[in-house]
């Protein structure tokens, strides 16, 4: 039987119990029907799974006695950066998740010039707050014990400071010279790659590129969409230099 698993943004220690987010607290019990006296697996990103068990599950909240804790190793050795061109939103919801899922150390949203997508202020806020949320979610689902970050989107010309300490940066290009299994990597390394949006680099998106030390990739012979490309480099260096081919 597979154990639930939820992430809370709370300090855990064994013993303890703890009043449950309102988030994780109706995922549990309104959702999945958890009630009082059922075991499940609560996380909060540092690198642990911690038993749990709900001692309380009423109107006044959701309590959980903390069990023993077990740390959790299924980090990829190869660490990868996708700055990501906004996608517009359930496209961009799906990036998030499913690079999660493939073990993406970072995610840093672009504002490119052909971004369809802008966002400022409370807008910006609650859009920021929603992917964290994705991000944990996917989290839960996969197994991961550590939450990829998710930084505030970047104007396109500050996509150097974001990819500093990448060893190689790489951006998705039909023209690239580079491919993937020419490429010397040995894990662990920090590989940062970019990704457009749905109108793809620009001209002067691609300058800013190359001053900032990106080269292109080439991945395969045709044009992938936004939500497609980013996810397909992020399988096939795992696949390659990752774990997702059996390396450690």
């Amino acid at each position: 039987m597979r154990m639930i698993r939820a992430y809370v943004d709370l300090l855990l220690e064994p013993g303890a119990r703890v009043t449950l987010p309102e988030a994780a607290a109706g995922h549990l019990v309104r959702v999945l029907r958890l009630r009082e006296g059922d075991p499940c697996v609560l996380f909060n990103g540092d690198g642990h799974d911690y038993d749990a068990r709900l001692v309380e599950a009423g109107k006044r909240g959701v309590v959980a006695e903390i069990g023993t804790s077990r740390a959790v190793d299924n980090e990829s050795p190869l660490r990868i950066v996708l700055l990501q061109g906004i996608a517009r939103g359930e496209k961009m919801d799906l990036i998030l998740q499913k690079a999660t899922e493939l073990g993406v150390a970072r995610i840093v949203p672009v504002d490119a010039e052909r971004t369809e997508v802008r966002l400022e202020g409370e807008r910006l806020r609650k859009r920021v707050a929603h992917w964290h949320s994705v991000v944990a979610s996917a989290c839960e689902q996969c197994g991961r014990a550590r939450l990829p970050g998710v930084d505030d989107p970047v104007a396109i010309t500050n996509v150097a400071t974001n990819a500093a300490d990448a060893s190689l940066r790489l951006t998705l290009d039909p023209l690239g010279t580079h491919r993937l299994p020419a490429l010397s990597i040995s894990a662990p390394a920090t590989i940062a790659v970019a990704i457009g949006p749905e109108g793809g680099w620009s001209p002067r998106d691609r300058a800013a590129l190359e001053a900032a030390g990106f080269e292109g990739l080439r991945l395969g012979p045709r044009i992938l969409r936004t939500e497609t490309a980013g996810l397909s480099a992020i399988a096939a260096l795992q696949a390659i230099h990752g774990d997702l081919g059996g390396a450690t």
